[in-house]
């Protein structure tokens, strides 16, 4: 009898949760193969992205590595993109990973599986609304949030200008 695949797309909150768990009870004891793909190879919380743009958390401590999570709880990580499913096939197809230098690393792959769960997230949405795409700094990942920091910081610097002072206006 095969064993079953269960793959999950996705290392948010709610992929984590879910191959913990199922890695816990399912991947443990042979009963199924858990696997996690995810395009990073860490994970931090999403709602502690706004302390890592502040300095509060340093995301290189405190994020989660799959690799390691996944050797303590019983599933299998493999790092990638979702390109598209083969249904038909019941394959998952990731994207070539490369790396900073735009050398191939990782080919394209195809991952088989019984069981298929896509928990891809969300990104902030700012609706169209006028301005809101130019002068907004979203928080969406680590990334991100530690950008928003460097620029925070450097446009302190700016205004502690005793000159540009008087101009200056921040909203948060």
């Amino acid at each position: 009898m095969k064993t079953t695949r269960i793959v999950v797309v996705g290392g948010g909150a709610g992929g984590l949760e879910l191959v913990t768990r199922l890695g816990r009870r399912l991947g443990r004891r042979g009963k199924a193969v858990i696997t996690l793909i995810d395009r990073n190879s860490t994970h931090i919380w999403k709602p502690l992205l706004h302390e890592v743009a502040t300095g509060a958390l340093d995301s290189s401590i405190d994020e989660i590595s799959y690799q390691g999570h996944a050797g303590a709880n019983g599933y299998r990580f493999q790092r990638g993109t979702l390109a598209g499913l083969d249904r038909e096939a019941r394959q998952v197809l990731l994207a070539p990973i490369h790396d900073d230098y735009g050398e191939e690393i990782l080919p394209a792959r195809r991952l088989d599986y019984d069981y298929l769960v896509l928990s891809l997230g969300s990104v902030s949405n700012d609706f169209g609304t006028p301005g809101v795409a130019d002068h907004c700094h979203f928080l969406d990942s680590p990334g991100q949030a530690e950008a928003f920091r460097r620029y925070m910081l450097s446009t302190f610097l700016r205004y502690s200008d005793p000159e540009r002072r008087q101009h200056t206006q921040l909203t948060v």
